[in-house]
């Protein structure tokens, strides 16, 4: 079958965006719903027309037409969506803003799918109002001196492939004195629980390390996240258990906590750890608890994973305890359960989440970011502007390739590694990876976390020893676990970092993104077929997110989509 390409009318709308929150948080919503159009339907059904600095995509089913400005043309599967949005309407181009985009996409999905969600565009509304409060509040602060906690609040935009990446339940009023991106802090509240109603594996040293005063006679103290405590006030079992002095609240400790990029995992910096608590909220995919087979999972596979490490010669933020109060309800048993994790003081150089090297920065009018606008095009006033994180970096500036080389050297081999040779699949998308970098900004270390990700390949381990659950929770299948790796680090992480340095020198050198994935090729050399395969550029898989909401999917459950694998090369290698 021979595609059509649609005519392009010459006329064009170029009111440029307003220079407040709404109207940047408008182009941001438009733009993660644009990608996630470009990746999840538009891509896979060939229904993409580049033409010169614009990108025409055609939803096929509703018979309609959208435009967006290109920044530079793509290598892989990132593309750089700009300002204007247009609708094709009676021949001309007009205004589209991310409600009517909303409106579209669903109405393609539902003819697509057969099914409709009723649920998706309010999830767009209320991605776009949190964005727009989140610009408001950081728009107030000012960074902080702690580099690390900086890199983790960065993340204001989100997930450039969701189509609410800034969606969470509750009212702004309720989630922002505990968001990451409006740089809050707070104090953890501390429980007094009886000794005989406290649950925990592990090492309880752990947790004796950040607790701030003695407990009680015969009692366990219990880090509690003020919003979840909240959030559990109606729980008939712990109002009882309060009301009855069974379960004493001791107030806040000393220390403040910052909540990281995931929101209701802080980090404390007078104890050096990580909390991660449980949330009864959804936030973008998931309601962000800690399932007890989670809670028990994460100690188990703290235990297993240690050697491996060890043998890579490889860093993985350790998470040797979790701690809860076991009342006879299970929603308080997960929703008060906590995992401690390992610090970042024993890291070399300086740490930076890898995320925030992609991050945009803010500057009006408008989205005047990577990605986000571009000079010469109707509608953007301003040229692109590097991610702070990344832009900072001496090395960056000075040697991009062998600062790319050096990252590539810290991130790729422990991850293949770790499936190849161990069956372990890491989950090192650009939030579950730090980048230690040293004075001059070039990468000496990473450090990987989050085990909730991380995954045994079912058959390679003996698991005998775990209960049903918990296995199933901690396992892959080999097929399932390798999309995963190739997801996070190849399509998530390597793609975003490599399109952030060639945004640096998109006005120069228009086939720099090109020569970094060159320069990849050999870190992804090896025996394997499946690595002879991504090297012969077969397409790779990038995770779903827009299908998972539109079918209500678990993030678990989340599909595949094939998109343009950028280590391909076009002559015979």
């Amino acid at each position: 079958m021979t595609l059509t390409r649609p005519a392009a009318p010459e006329t064009t709308t170029d009111a440029a965006p307003a220079c407040d929150a709404a109207a940047t948080a408008a182009d941001g919503t438009a733009v993660a719903l644009l990608n996630c159009l470009v990746r999840e339907v538009c891509g896979p059904e060939r229904q993409l027309f580049p033409e010169d600095r614009r990108l025409v995509m055609r939803l096929p089913r509703v018979g309609v037409l959208l435009r967006a400005g290109l920044a530079r043309p793509p290598h892989g599967p990132t593309f750089r969506l700009v300002p204007p949005f247009e609708e094709h309407r009676d021949g001309t181009w007009i205004a589209a803003g991310w409600a009517r985009l909303a409106s579209l996409i669903a109405g393609e999905l539902e003819l697509s799918t057969g099914r409709a969600n009723p649920e998706f565009v309010p999830q767009v509304e209320d991605g776009h109002r949190a964005l727009a409060a989140v610009l408001a509040a950081r728009a107030r602060t000012e960074a902080g001196d702690d580099a690390f906690v900086e890199s983790e609040q960065s993340l204001v935009f989100g997930h450039r492939f969701h189509p609410s990446p800034k969606a969470r339940q509750g009212t702004p009023a309720e989630w922002l004195p505990y968001a990451p991106e409006a740089r809050a802090r707070f104090r953890p509240r501390w429980l007094a629980v009886p000794e005989p109603l406290l649950a925990e594996e592990g090492d309880p040293a752990a947790f004796a390390a950040l607790e701030p005063f003695a407990a009680p006679p015969g009692h366990r103290l219990l880090p509690a996240h003020p919003w979840q405590l909240d959030l559990l006030r109606d729980d008939p079992l712990l109002r009882r258990a309060f009301a009855d002095g069974l379960v004493r609240d001791l107030g806040p400790g000393p220390s403040d906590a910052h909540p990281t990029s995931s929101v209701r995992t802080v980090y404390l910096p007078d104890a050096d750890a990580f909390l991660k608590f449980g949330l009864d909220v959804r936030i973008t995919n998931c309601v962000r608890k800690n399932a007890w087979y989670e809670l028990s999972g994460a100690v188990a596979l703290d235990r297993m994973l240690r050697p491996v490490f060890a043998a890579l010669g490889a860093t993985l933020l350790a998470e040797p305890a979790y701690r809860t109060v076991a009342l006879a309800g299970r929603r308080v048993y997960e929703g008060l359960g906590v995992i401690v994790r390992q610090g970042v003081r024993g890291l070399p150089g300086r740490p930076l989440l890898a995320a925030a090297l992609t991050a945009p920065a803010l500057t009006a009018p408008g989205l005047t970011a990577p990605g986000l606008t571009s000079p010469g095009l109707a509608g953007a006033s301003a040229a692109p502007v590097a991610p702070v994180a990344l832009a900072g970096l001496a090395a960056v500036r000075s040697e991009p390739l062998a600062w790319w080389d050096a990252y590539l050297s810290q991130v790729v081999p422990p991850v293949l590694r770790a499936f190849l040779e161990y069956g372990v699949v890491l989950e090192p998308h650009l939030q579950n990876v730090l980048v230690c970098v040293d004075d001059d900004g070039m990468p000496v270390r990473a450090a990987f976390r989050d085990l909730e990700g991380t995954k045994l390949v079912a058959g390679r381990w003996d698991l005998g020893h775990l209960p049903a659950r918990v296995r199933e929770a901690v396992t892959y299948d080999e097929h399932r676990g390798w999309d995963r790796v190739v997801y996070c680090l190849v399509v998530n992480h390597l793609a975003e970092v490599a399109a952030a340095l060639a945004d640096l020198r998109s006005d120069r050198d228009s086939g720099f993104e090109a020569r970094l994935w060159r320069a990849a090729r050999p870190y992804f050399a090896g025996g394997d077929p499946r690595l002879r395969a991504l090297l012969a550029g077969v397409p790779v898989p990038a995770k779903a997110n827009l299908r998972t909401r539109w079918s209500r999917s678990a993030d678990r459950a989340a599909g595949y989509v094939p998109v343009a694998n950028p280590l391909r090369v076009e002559s015979r290698e």
